[in-house]
């Protein structure tokens, strides 16, 4: 590999990658800048489209994925069968933001609201930083490649996007609804993924991890706790309600400080 093609690898915290991190959140900035003077209705739309167009390039991406030979055999050799579009559904924790963020700024749903805020950036940042066999250390110009992180930046900054765009301001009283909007789908995903196992639709179905660990480390723990299937997210969702916690005392520190 020449050293014009390594400068172009994209791994996680490499120079490539907070190159892109930085461009996207100064997209952010620029967009909540230049929305600020303009209407509720126009920043939703705005927002609303970045979500359809993340959604749509979401499904090009994998499309290319079902195709892509390198990653199918990625696939085999780490034992989880072929490419399988049920499984490659937007229902993680970070991609399901696509379709929650509409609804949430368009209904104006406060708690649905304050769920992407927090788990759209967080999940997205953690896929991010811990891309997976197939999608680490690889050029940035595989369609694969560009569909996964582009995907991943453009949902990081959507759930920002939702407070930087003054639908939202974080408050402690925000989070048990929070937590319980957490819980709500994460029974509907755990019900999603039974589902698909029994039926043979996606045989690994695991959406939102929560019927296999896969060798996390807090998921091993909270098994160790409650090793029942599904039941054990009942600490995802309080760990989830702990970051709520610990962020929301932040930005309020922070709002403190500047005076807002």
């Amino acid at each position: 590999m020449t050293e014009k093609q390594e400068k172009w690898i994209l791994k996680p915290f490499n120079p490539l990658f907070w190159a892109l991190f930085v461009l996207f959140v100064a997209i952010l900035i620029a967009a909540s800048l230049g929305l600020r003077n303009q209407s509720d209705m126009a920043r939703k739309t705005v927002l609303c489209a970045a979500c359809i167009f993340t959604f749509v390039w979401f499904f090009i991406y994998k499309y290319f994925l079902s195709i892509d030979k390198e990653y199918d055999a990625v696939r085999s050799e780490k034992g989880w069968g072929g490419f399988n579009w049920w499984g490659e559904l937007p229902l993680h924790l970070c991609n399901i933001n696509m379709m929650l963020i509409p609804v949430a700024v368009l209904a104006d749903i406060r708690p649905l609201e304050s769920f992407c805020f927090f788990a759209a950036p967080f999940g997205a940042f953690l896929a991010l930083a811990m891309p997976g066999d197939g999608f680490d250390c690889y050029p940035l110009r595989l369609p694969r490649i560009m569909g996964f992180f582009g995907t991943h930046y453009m949902i990081f900054i959507e759930g920002l996007a939702i407070a930087t765009f003054s639908f939202y301001k974080p408050e402690f009283s925000d989070i048990p609804k929070a937590m319980l909007t957490s819980l709500i789908l994460t029974l509907c995903i755990t019900a999603i993924n039974i589902l698909m196992r029994r039926t043979g639709l996606y045989p690994n179905a695991n959406y939102f991890y929560t019927i296999e660990t896969e060798n996390n480390y807090f998921l091993e723990l909270f098994y160790k706790w409650i090793p029942v299937p599904g039941l054990y997210s009942i600490f995802c969702v309080l760990s989830f309600g702990v970051y709520m916690l610990l962020l929301t005392g932040l930005i309020s520190l922070l709002r403190l400080l500047i005076g807002r």
